[in-house]
């Protein structure tokens, strides 16, 4: 008998669709050539608490718990238990798992493709001590094609014993960290006569600690007033020039902001009494932008915070549906934003599927086509999964919730953007001088508007920051100036983070380091958590009112600075928390051994109780 275990009942269900239902048991289906079809509801098994590890001779609360004493640090098992979870539906089908593995020689593991997937399912077996056979099935999509394709090329699980490790070693860690270091700052905090909980986690902390850093960057922000000064030239065609100062111009900051009063005044006089401007030289060079790469989630979190104000949770939990029950979309908790190669072929299928999934978009579906391959296919830039993309396999979207259809609408415009051309563009520059001094216009005039028309943009675009198009001019040409004016703006703060951007600032963590070394070590993407799980990080910050919302922004609360102000900077420091997570990539590649990892967050248990201790 061949058993598939499925991590969810919506994936056992796309299998069963494909294989054929046969008949339907208590906890399992029975397929039309024998396979019997099981699932899990996510994780069945989780952690042991402390109190599983402590001697029994410790006392407890009159909730029954055991006491928290500091003598009982630091809690290292020795041998890990998984329980399972205090559920009676989670029991009842982990029983029902049980009972069909004693009857299977041959396991199908269809976890979700990731490593917590991979772990979900590969615990259950090791739950049940199951010695037999094991392959899996791997799919990005939930669609009829992706599912017959991974049934058509299951796997040898072993080739992905790499992903288990890892996901046991982030776990884990996370345990040793938070259920150490919380006991420890709380006892701390207890013994100054302080009641609050002080719950610290691996990436948690850091996190926080990037928001509040913004929050006091925002806070202490004193504005500096600059000045802008503008020519306004004439002729048929009048348009806007702007100031440049030269190389050893006084009365410029760093940021080649003019912030002297008194000089931008004496510029401003001594410009007004010119009438005349010449050109120095103008410009217009052919440019292309290539076709925006498809979704990773950190993308599209960004992009619905932006766009609708979705918080990171509820858009992964849109994708999510759209993944799971719709089964329009591809797999969203990936961090990859490109495509591999061989699914270009897909692409005719795919934008039919689109096309009546929603009927909205059959216009510019009809504009595409499937003989361009933009730079999104790219074989080499593949991870563990492609990015977001629309299925074959048309989905009823007059079901879709209207912010499902936003979400969707986001993903498949973006697929859309690379079965068009190029967007192209005339780069305009004109360079002049007036009197001794050099200003500059810049503009932009578009050519073909090429992917943009996916995303709506106007086919009259022909604007640049300041909305001017700029003539075609000859050097030497002389231009009267019709007006000299000088502004004054003043520097503006950092933007509060929203969860879109706090989202896309811990996976490019490398931006929030200050030394050069780490930053460029941290560079290549390895950011704080993963794409499964920085939304549930934010989440769990706000339940612990770490964190808050206001309108879009999202803020330290008062409590979430105690807590920053209470742990050490090892633990406030991403370095450590993105190197942590580069060794956990070690592992999965095989490159490390998993003890290895979990020592070094053993010590790190022990520095921080030694510390505490004095």
């Amino acid at each position: 008998m061949r058993l598939f275990i499925a991590e969810k009942p919506s994936v056992a269900k796309a299998i069963v669709a494909e294989l054929g239902c046969a008949s339907r048991g208590d906890g399992f289906m029975t397929c039309k050539d024998g396979s019997i079809v099981t699932w899990c509801f996510g994780h069945l098994l989780e952690q042991a608490e402390p109190d599983a590890y402590l001697p029994d001779d410790v006392p407890r609360t009159k909730k029954g718990s055991k006491v928290w004493r500091f003598e009982d640090l630091p809690i290292f098992p020795k041998t890990w238990k998984l329980l399972p979870k205090n559920d009676k539906g989670v029991k009842k089908q982990l029983a029902a798992i049980g009972k069909l593995l004693k009857k299977t020689s041959l396991v199908v593991h269809a976890g979700d493709p990731d490593r917590e997937g991979q772990l979900l399912v590969d615990e259950v077996l090791e739950h049940f001590r199951y010695a037999g056979r094991v392959q899996r099935f791997w799919v990005s999509a939930q669609d009829r094609v992706s599912i017959r394709k991974g049934l058509a090329n299951l796997q040898d699980n072993k080739r992905f014993v790499g992903m288990k490790l890892a996901a046991l070693g982030r776990s884990r860690a996370d345990w040793l960290l938070g259920m150490n270091l919380s006991r420890a700052y709380t006892l701390a905090q207890q013994a100054q006569g302080k009641k609050e909980l002080i719950a610290v986690g691996r990436v948690q902390t850091p996190t926080l600690a990037l928001v509040a850093k913004r929050d006091a960057a925002i806070h202490h922000f004193k504005p500096i007033p600059f000045f802008i000064i503008k020519a306004r030239l004439g002729g048929d065609n009048p348009f806007t020039a702007v100031w440049e100062p030269g190389d050893s111009q006084a009365g410029i900051d760093e940021q080649k902001h003019l912030v002297d009063r008194n000089i931008a005044a004496a510029l401003l006089q001594r410009l007004k009494a010119v009438d005349q401007a010449t050109v120095i030289s103008c410009s217009r060079t052919p440019k292309k932008i290539a076709q925006p790469k498809v979704f990773s989630l950190a993308d599209i979190q960004l992009a619905a915070s932006n766009q609708f104000g979705f918080s990171a949770e509820k858009t992964l939990n849109l994708c999510q549906s759209l993944y799971e029950t719709h089964k329009a979309t591809s797999y969203p908790r990936t961090d990859c934003s490109f495509l591999p190669e061989s699914q270009h072929a897909d692409a005719k299928n795919v934008l039919t599927a689109i096309a009546k999934t929603m009927p909205s978009l059959a216009g510019i579906v009809a504009k595409c086509d499937c003989s361009i391959k933009s730079p999104t296919w790219n074989d080499k830039k593949i991870t563990a999964h492609h990015g977001i993309i629309p299925t074959q396999q048309a989905a009823d979207g007059s079901k879709f919730s209207e912010e499902e259809r936003k979400i969707y609408l986001l993903i498949a415009e973006r697929y859309l953007a690379n079965f068009l051309p190029a967007h192209e563009y005339l780069a305009c520059s004109i360079e002049l001088r007036i009197a001794t001094e050099r200003f500059s216009a810049k503009g932009r005039l578009v050519t073909k508007l090429g992917w943009k028309a996916a995303a709506g943009v106007a086919a009259e675009e022909k604007t640049d920051d300041e909305g001017q198009t700029l003539p075609e001019l000859k050097a030497g040409l002389q231009l009267p100036v019709s007006g000299i004016n000088c502004k004054e703006e003043r520097t503006k703060p950092p933007a509060a983070f929203t969860e879109g951007t706090l989202i896309r600032a811990m996976e490019n963590i490398h931006q929030a380091v200050d030394d050069p070394q780490s930053k460029k070590f941290l560079k290549e993407g390895d950011g704080i958590g993963t794409p499964a799980t920085r939304a549930a990080i934010i989440a769990e910050l706000k339940r612990k009112k770490y964190l808050e919302v206001k309108g879009k922004k999202i803020v330290a609360t008062e409590l979430g600075v105690h807590l920053l102000q209470v742990v050490p900077d090892v633990m406030k420091n991403p370095v450590l928390t993105a190197l942590f997570e580069r060794i956990l990539r070690e592992v999965e590649a095989g490159k490390v051994p998993l003890d290895v990892f979990i020592e070094k967050q053993k010590q790190l248990v022990v520095n921080e109780l030694t510390r505490l201790r004095k």
